[in-house]
């Protein structure tokens, strides 16, 4: 079993593993969640609190619009359509079935997808959450691809999904570790 590294260690083993590469296919790590927090100069805290409201499904504050940018992730990071409905599902799941495997958030493409629309191929594509003993809460993530300069912004925003469902877990679990795997890895969006 891979030891769970904090998000800055995973940062750098992704910018290491893509250096000189277009694309390493089937990345896989497992992150340490406690603090998911990692600012970047393209991610400050303000911008990556805004993507994680937006994706959450939550009110935007007004000064949230600047943050948003086709460089930031664009269309394909936009996970909040039908987030709310969604974590309810999986908030329910685990308090009524805390052993569940049924814990899932699936990050719909569009129906008829077309590989020449960026907005209809969304980067994740599943969230599996899982209840530990201690309580803890774990999860396994699912990339289509991934950018290595996004990692800051997608990496905030599933430790505040866990964060979220944490909070309204009747047994109040701790955050655990994330089990990240993408298909296809990246140095940048562009790739």
């Amino acid at each position: 079993m891979m030891a769970a590294l904090t998000p800055k260690a995973v940062f750098l083993r992704m910018q290491e593993a893509t250096a000189g590469q277009d694309t390493i296919y089937n990345f896989h790590c497992i992150v340490r969640m406690a603090d998911f927090l990692l600012e970047t100069e393209l991610f400050p805290r303000e911008v990556l609190e805004a993507y994680s409201r937006k994706n959450l499904g939550k009110a935007l504050h007004p000064t949230d619009i600047a943050c948003f940018s086709s460089q930031r992730g664009g269309p394909q990071g936009d996970y909040s359509l039908g987030m709310g409905d969604k974590i309810v599902n999986v908030v329910d799941c685990l308090n009524r079935f805390p052993q569940s495997k049924r814990a899932v958030i699936t990050i719909a493409n569009n129906a008829y997808a077309s590989h020449t629309v960026d907005s209809d191929a969304k980067c994740i594509r599943e969230i599996h959450f899982h209840l530990h003993p201690g309580p803890r809460l774990d999860a396994s993530v699912f990339f289509r691809a991934h950018a290595v300069e996004i990692f800051p912004k997608n990496i905030h925003f599933l430790g505040t999904l866990m964060t979220e469902l944490s909070e309204r877990l009747d047994c109040r679990p701790h955050l655990g570790d994330l089990f990240l795997v993408a298909t296809q890895l990246s140095s940048t969006r562009m790739s």
